[in-house]
């Protein structure tokens, strides 16, 4: 399994299982404006877990799906941050990350080996948009732990109110990951 699934760490809305299914199964999430195409492999995770993470979220940018700030992560500001673990496919990781970079998903996308090409604890940025620098936090039975947020941190951007449908979603994740089992990362996530 270490070679064809990841634990995709999200940390602000995809926290919602029913927000994440949108990626994967296609649709449009309660209070959003955008419709979503959806993974090319639609299955539903095969576990979750609710995590702990050691940096922070802060609201920057608009968003065009919920209107407001969008959730960022900095892993180099003291958290912690709750967060969610969903164990999918590499592939299915790409469709979602694809789709939150506002791209279609595609075939033979790079980002499939990517995560498993960088070592715990760094980055890579994938391209100049809100959501395309991926982290590999961790990993857990040899499986990566990775998340995508912006190439800026929280002090490099002004910050900006997400909407209230947006935090209606966050509500509805972080309770979630509330009512979860948890992880704890520390360390390797500091990069």
């Amino acid at each position: 399994m270490s070679q064809t699934h990841v634990w995709y760490v999200s940390y602000g809305s995809n926290m919602a299982r029913d927000r994440l299914a949108c990626y994967l199964q296609g649709g449009r999430p309660p209070g959003a404006q955008v419709t979503y195409p959806g993974a090319r492999d639609t299955t539903l995770p095969r576990a979750e877990a609710g995590i702990e993470l050691p940096g922070t979220i802060y609201f920057a940018g608009a968003s065009r799906v919920w209107g407001g700030g969008m959730a960022f992560y900095d892993h180099h500001v003291p958290g912690p941050t709750p967060a969610k673990a969903y164990l999918i496919t590499a592939a299915q990781f790409a469709d979602v990350a694809s789709q939150e970079m506002n791209r279609p998903p595609a075939a033979d996308s790079p980002l499939e080996r990517l995560v498993f090409d960088l070592p715990a604890g760094t980055s890579h940025s994938v391209g100049p948009g809100g959501y395309e620098t991926l982290i590999v936090l961790d990993t857990l039975d040899d499986v990566p732990m990775v998340t995508f947020t912006a190439s800026h941190g929280s002090a490099d951007i002004e910050h900006t109110q997400p909407s209230e449908p947006y935090l209606a979603m966050l509500r509805t994740g972080a309770a979630e990951v509330s009512a979860a089992s948890g992880l704890h990362l520390h360390a390797a996530a500091q990069a």
